[in-house]
């Protein structure tokens, strides 16, 4: 199987396992902010992000050296498996002195025992799945999330739609979700006996960490650009606008769903075919499919945000929440192209370099939203993570060229952007009706037209019987 098939065949199952787990939290969209308010799922929002964060920071990321580490053949998977498990007990135990202080700060105050059980199953659970869809089957990892969306959606119907629990609920439900799925990989899998406590490769564990470590912080990074503008929010304008701009952001993340589920397969890929001789081309080609899938993806929700989203997820005081929603989507693409940019750092162990930028686009992010927030309240966060995270672009695309040389078409990439602004345009500053849905129709097909050799390529690229053969000359001719 070449190389283009084995990614497209991880891509295809991840999105059985997961598109249709996470889409189910979208229908039940409705549920939960009709339960919670604008202020309760503006509270719902940090707290769950925040414990986010706090899964990266506790365990060091040790589930990104899990995936690089467990996916090497020649490394000791069971070791690997055991110092990641061992890593989340030995910090879980530390945890548990910082628990009196997260009451400090007034949002989180009551629910500090509930945030330190959130991380702490949280950190077990994202290892386990790694470990499991590194070593074991990426079939089982998907049906995994699968498994454990379908669960937290029962367990949100109990505590929201029955007791009325609010956000204690919802974020409860959240960590019943990950008891669930961590019954569940033990059980299908031979977990307890890869686990060994006492059995250390010190050396193995060493360099696990000299690789996890820097990307905790990049972690940190990425959550202020990501997140930090709902804290700012908060403190400037209130709990009701971060409410509209977390929900606003829930349609970006469709498109980052489908993205996600290329970056999972496409990390395999990378880690595994780092040494190919043909890893330039191999690069090329799929951030060449990367770019026509974000493309496309975007431009499908905006062809459908004001006739269809809006109409049927959002209540009357979510309403607002479209005019954000473009600026996202373009804050979304940029995240994308420096996720996959961030494949070339983990491949070639720079994970530092992963670190300097992120912490210049955090950086940029902070000033930004101080000053935009302040100005033009909820469109200045949406614009602050906007430039933020093409900084990070810019910085990476010339810094990754020291590792891997990889072709980019920035004509193609220009007129995509050019041709979504112009959608944007039109959702944000004309009257919804019939010319607004005419425009974004026409220029929908035009993007699809304009992307449709490279859909074409890909599917080439994939049926090749075998990568470097004559059938596969789009390994030698760099996909447009």
């Amino acid at each position: 199987m070449n190389k283009y098939r084995i990614l497209a065949s991880n891509m295809l199952i991840l999105a059985v396992g997961q598109l249709s787990s996470k889409l189910l939290v979208y229908v039940m969209l409705r549920f939960y902010t009709d339960k919670l308010g604008t202020a309760g799922y503006g509270e719902m929002s940090y707290i769950v992000t925040a414990c986010d964060l706090l899964i990266s920071v506790v365990s060091l990321s040790i589930s990104s050296a899990v995936l690089r580490f467990a996916l090497e053949k020649d490394n000791d998977g069971k070791m690997v498996y055991s110092v990641a498990v061992n890593t989340v007990l030995i910090n879980s135990a530390l945890f548990l002195a910082a628990v009196p202080l997260i009451k400090l700060i007034p949002i989180f105050r009551g629910y500090e025992w509930l945030i330190y059980i959130y991380v702490v199953l949280g950190m077990l659970k994202e290892n386990i799945a790694i470990y499991v869809r590194s070593r074991y089957s990426v079939t089982l990892y998907a049906v995994d999330g699968i498994i454990t969306t379908v669960s937290t959606v029962v367990y949100n119907l109990l505590f929201l739609g029955v007791f009325d629990f609010g956000v204690a609920g919802y974020v409860f439900s959240i960590v019943l979700g990950n008891v669930t799925s961590i019954v569940f990989l033990y059980a299908t899998t031979g977990l307890m006996k890869d686990y060994h406590p006492f059995s250390c490769d010190k050396t193995l564990r060493q360099a696990m960490y000299r690789y996890c470590v820097p990307l905790m912080p990049t972690s940190v990074m990425w959550w202020i650009i990501n997140f930090s503008d709902l804290f700012m929010m908060t403190v400037f304008i209130g709990n009701d606008a971060t409410g509209i701009y977390g929900f606003a952001y829930k349609f970006p993340n469709l498109a980052v769903m489908v993205i996600g589920i290329f970056s999972q397969a496409w990390r395999m890929s990378a880690i595994t075919e780092r040494n190919s001789r043909t890893t330039s081309n191999f690069y090329s080609n799929t951030f060449s499919m990367l770019q026509t899938v974000i493309f496309l993806a975007s431009a499908g929700i905006m062809l459908i945000l004001r006739p269809m989203i809006m109409p049927f997820f959002g209540s009357e005081e979510f309403q607002s929440a479209y005019l954000y929603v473009p600026v996202l989507l373009g804050a979304v693409i940029f995240q994308s192209f420096d996720n996959f940019l961030a494949s070339i750092y983990e491949a070639a162990r720079k994970t530092t370099h992963s670190m300097t930028s992120s912490a210049i686009g955090a950086f940029s992010n902070i000033v930004l939203n101080v000053v935009l927030i302040n100005t033009i309240g909820i469109m200045g966060a949406a614009i602050a993570t906007l430039i933020s995270y093409i900084i990070v672009f810019v910085y990476r695309i010339a810094d990754t060229k020291k590792y891997l040389y990889m072709k980019i078409y920035w004509l193609k990439i220009g007129v995509n952007l050019a041709l979504l602004a112009a959608m944007s345009w039109s959702i944000m500053a004309l009257e919804y009706g019939v010319l607004q849905n005419t425009i974004n129709a026409v220029i929908f097909v035009v993007i699809l037209a304009l992307n449709f050799k490279s859909c074409v390529q890909a599917v080439k690229l994939v049926l090749a019987k075998k990568t470097g053969s004559p059938a596969n000359k789009q390994d030698k001719e760099r996909q447009r």
